[in-house]
């Protein structure tokens, strides 16, 4: 089962919920008990070390790379 990320227009807080995806409605907020839970647009991001650990090579198209901005040291 994959972790959904809500809304809860109660106590309008966030959480993220371990639910199936066609069965969420009814779903309670861990916070306040409310079913009034609005499912959130959830963005995910991968990364993946290069040989020896190295970082990930980059396009040099900003934030291309995802450690564009970062602060984090990188290759272009």
């Amino acid at each position: 089962m994959p972790i959904y990320e809500f809304h809860c227009e109660k106590c309008e807080r966030d959480s993220e919920i371990l639910v199936r995806s066609s069965d969420w409605k009814g779903t309670k907020c861990p916070n306040c008990g409310s079913t009034k839970l609005e499912k959130k647009l959830s963005v995910f991001a991968s990364a993946s070390a290069g040989a020896a650990g190295e970082a990930p090579a980059c396009t040099g198209t900003p934030s291309s790379c995802g450690m564009c901005g970062t602060g984090k040291p990188h290759r272009h």
